[in-house]
């Protein structure tokens, strides 16, 4: 199946423990990304379909490593097409954790610079390839999935702007992360000017975003972006190793959780604990696991959470 390129015409048209064969991997099928080494040795994307201490890991590689990776208008379109085939599915196969990586020595050296001189000449071609980012980022901040930026290279411009739609970045010791727009005269399209300000700060992120730097992991771990660094020859275990911790939870709940941190990152205080107290009892007085938690506790016994 391909992946069509753009939102509007979707609309129409490690040592990881054995995968089982059954759930999610089986249904996505696509000429862009290649499952478990089946597919296109060139697919835009590689997903290995990981399990680690129960946890049902998606780990998604962008899979250009000649040209470290770039984000561009085919690469957004297949992440898409993948990330809301994942939302499609049922709660029980939607995977535990996304983790994006890139393939050989980068994460992502940003945008197709040279494509960009074509798209800029195209702006309904450009706005919505912006769109299509947007899309992206969003559906990273709000699936029920954990998602992760596993930075294993350089990861820069565009490669930034999707880490900091993930709900975690973890680092490899030797990489280096920044925005790097303004070192080509371009401008961040898809998050870095804002999400950037609100995850490491104004004065951090003033640096960052004028200077064009890259800047080292051990750096970027200072000013609080990074939630694990490690020797890159244990940066997917320890990644896996904390997907999994996370994973143990009910899908649902982390879905709720992951809202409640985007209200506080977005909304005044006194509209951030209305908002909660809401949610909360909205998801207190209607949802199965909830109640399956503390029985469950009660019991003494592993909860069968349902994702409801």
């Amino acid at each position: 199946m391909s992946v069509p390129s753009s939102h509007d015409e979707r609309r129409e048209a490690a040592s990881p423990e054995p995968a089982s064969t059954s759930g999610w991997s089986e249904l996505v099928v696509s000429d862009v990304v290649s499952v478990d080494g089946g597919g296109p040795a060139n697919a835009l994307l590689e997903l290995e379909h990981v399990r680690r201490a129960g946890a049902d890991v998606a780990l998604v590689r962008f899979n250009r490593p000649e040209s470290l990776n770039p984000i561009d208008k085919d690469t957004i379109a297949a992440l898409a097409w993948l990330l809301e085939t994942f939302m499609s599915l049922d709660a029980a196969l939607v995977p535990d954790a996304v983790v994006l990586t890139g393939k050989g020595r980068a994460f992502s050296a940003g945008g197709d610079l040279k494509g960009y001189q074509t798209l800029y000449r195209d702006p309904e071609r450009f706005r919505r390839f912006m769109d299509d980012f947007e899309t992206v980022c969003a559906l990273l901040e709000t699936m029920s999935s954990v998602t992760v930026a596993m930075v294993n290279g350089p990861c820069v411009a565009g490669g930034l702007e999707l880490a900091l739609a993930c709900d975690l970045v973890t680092i490899a010791d030797s990489a280096g992360i920044g925005d790097g727009h303004l070192n080509f005269a371009q401008l961040p399209g898809a998050g870095s000017s804002q999400r950037l300000v609100k995850a490491i700060g104004s004065a951090w992120a003033t640096q960052w975003l004028l200077t064009g730097r890259l800047y080292s992991a051990e750096e970027a771990e200072r000013t609080g972006l990074i939630a694990l660094r490690a020797p890159d020859e244990e940066l997917l275990e320890r990644t896996l190793t904390m997907v999994a911790d996370i994973a143990r939870h009910t899908p649902l709940g982390r879905e709720k959780m992951k809202k409640l941190i985007s209200i506080a990152d977005n909304s005044p205080l006194e509209d951030g604990l209305k908002l909660e107290k809401d949610l909360v009892f909205d998801y207190a007085t209607t949802s199965h696991d909830v109640v399956e938690g503390l029985n469950a506790f009660a019991e003494k016994r592993p909860a069968n959470y349902l994702g409801r």
